[in-house]
Order: structure tokens, then C-alpha cells, then sequence
């Protein structure tokens, strides 16, 4: 087992001759960073993220190339335990755990900043019977003193055959060269799965949706940001005016849930949906007219045929 020396490096690159490419899964439980350093590796935000647990939903793939190799990373939701909405949540968990079963390599993730728990323990035993090499990422290293990664590790590393322990912070991006160049290691000589160009595997509708509900979750308080879903109903680009078009419906379990998404005089509805544009117009690099609705389909999260619907697929 490689452990990483806890100091910034400027290290990788691919070991062997030959191209390599793989399939990479981060997992991990709730609100670790798995997307902050999903979208670090990228150099571009794919995946939302928030200081509120049980933001990524879906799995998420992101292309990282290189001249020599093309790793293929999957943002996994976090795995969790709450009772909140079943049908969604038994959807994230499930949707997490199968990314593990085919990737070449798992990477999980854990906080150095909060205690190791029943939970992060599970999650590393779950994956005893995994074929594939396992990392484990400590995530959050600027945010502790550093003489606190010992003892963590130390409790940690006898959990499983850990390949290596690699400390990170995917916020400042320390330690990401090092974790790169532990997957180049692993990675089976193959041709790229994607077109060097390619980013992810999502739709500009996906990308969209999920922008405008990041703004929901960063606007709004308490449960309201879990009952929402975001449906992009159209999507046009005019190319010859520089202008994309979208329109999206918000869709709420709730009358009452309808009310507060709107605000008084419309005034939420109309600040989620600045935000919103102004980071579609940077992702896209076009000028952009957002409109957005709400509508209530009620308890839509518990029922896993509306779920599907819904586009968690």
C-alpha cells in the first residue's frame, strides 16, 4: 500500500508505454466533496455542488484526457441513511453503488475535517468483495491540522487493501496530481471511450437543468431544495444572434412549497433565475433567455415511476 506524502507535488504521468484509458467511480457519503474534485479534475463545473448533503443525484461521467490516457470519471450521489423522500433517496444510493461494480478503479472518499463514522465504514467494507483497485481519498486537508491525518489514517487503513491513501483537498486542488498519478498507474492499455473534445457524457438540458437547481438549493432554506425536480422543456440555440433560449419548469411536492419558490412578488423565482443565466451564459459562452415555472406534482420524490419521469434514470 502507497501512502502519499502530505506536501503539494508536481508529480504523474504515465508510467508505462502504450495508451491507457479507464473507468474511475468516486463514492463516498454525503457531502464529502466528491463533485468539488469532480469538478477540479475537469478544470470546469460539471456536477453542482452545495453545503447541503444529497445535492448530486444522478451519475455523472467526466472526460479527463491527456496525451497518453483518458480517465473517465464517475460523481456518484452520496450514500446515506435518511428516511427523507424513499423512493428518491433508495434511487441515489443504488445509483452510487452500481457505479463501483464496473469501473477499473474506486476511489472513496472520506473528511478529515469530520469524524469517521459507522457510515464511511460501511461503505469502505461494501467494496471488500471489489475486484478493482481502491483508493481512499481523505478529502478536506486544509481545513485540519495536519498531525490529525495519522491517527485518521491509522484507524482507516486496516478496512480494506487500500492500492494507496492519498490526502487531498479538491477545494484548492492539493494533492490531485498525486491522485492522478496513482490512477495512470492502474489504468489497462486501451483506446479512449470518448473524443478528446468531449467533457461529459450529459445533455446541454442536463447541464442546464441542474444549474438552475443548484440556485434553488443555495436560495432556499431547509426541506424545500429535496422536493424539487427541474425539467428543461425547451432548448434553442440562435446561433446567427448569439442567444440561447430555455425554458424549464421547477416542479414542487406542494402548493405551499409553490408559494416560497415564487416569493413575494415573484422575487424568488426571478433571483434563482439571474443566477441561473449568468452561469449558463458563462458555461454555453452565449447570451441566454431563461423562463422558468412551477408546478406541483405532489410527493413526486416518494413514487419511483414519477422519479423516472423526472429524468433519474
Amino acid at each position: 500500500m502507497t501512502l502519499w506524502p502530505i506536501i503539494p507535488s508536481i508529480g504523474g504521468g504515465c508510467a508505462q508505454l502504450g495508451f491507457k484509458s479507464g473507468f474511475v467511480a468516486i463514492i463516498g457519503k454525503a457531502n464529502v466533496g466528491k463533485s468539488t474534485l469532480f469538478n477540479t479534475l475537469l478544470g470546469q463545473k460539471i456536477s453542482i455542488t452545495s453545503r447541503k448533503p444529497q445535492t448530486t443525484r444522478n451519475r455523472i461521467l467526466g472526460v479527463y484526457n491527456e496525451p497518453e490516457c483518458q480517465i473517465v470519471f464517475i460523481d456518484t450521489p452520496g450514500i446515506h441513511t435518511s428516511n427523507r423522500q424513499k423512493g428518491l433517496n433508495r434511487f441515489m444510493n443504488k445509483t452510487a453503488l452500481s457505479a463501483s461494480e464496473d469501473a477499473d478503479i474506486v476511489a472513496v472518499m472520506i473528511e478529515a475535517t469530520s469524524l469517521f463514522d459507522d457510515l464511511d465504514a460501511g461503505i469502505i467494507r461494501g467494496l471488500a468483495d471489489k475486484k478493482s483497485p481502491i483508493l481512499l481519498l481523505i478529502n478536506k486537508i486544509d481545513a485540519v491540522n495536519r498531525t490529525h491525518l495519522l491517527p485518521l489514517i491509522d484507524k482507516v487503513r486496516g478496512l480494506s487493501d487500500f492500492h494507496s491513501i492519498v490526502p487531498i483537498s479538491a477545494l484548492r486542488a492539493e494533492g490531485i496530481r498525486e491522485f492522478v498519478g496513482e490512477i495512470k498507474g492502474l489504468l489497462p492499455e486501451g483506446q479512449p471511450y470518448f473524443p478528446e473534445d468531449t467533457l461529459t457524457d450529459q445533455s446541454e438540458r442536463f447541464i442546464v437543468g441542474e444549474i438552475i437547481r443548484e440556485k434553488i438549493i443555495m436560495l432556499t432554506r431547509q426541506e424545500l431544495p429535496y422536493s424539487t425536480a427541474v425539467v428543461v422543456d425547451e432548448f434553442k440555440e440562435d446561433e446567427q444572434r448569439n442567444l440561447l433560449s430555455v425554458s424549464a419548469t421547477v416542479f414542487v411536492e406542494k402548493d405551499s412549497q409553490k408559494g416560497i419558490i415564487i416569493g413575494r412578488g415573484g422575487g424568488l423565482i426571478k433571483s434563482i433565475g439571474t443566477a441561473a443565466r449568468k452561469d449558463i451564459e458563462v458555461f454555453f459562452d452565449t447570451h441566454v433567455f431563461l423562463d422558468l415555472r412551477v408546478k406541483v406534482m405532489r410527493d413526486w420524490a416518494k413514487n419511483e415511476e414519477t422519479i423516472g419521469r423526472l429524468g433519474y434514470t
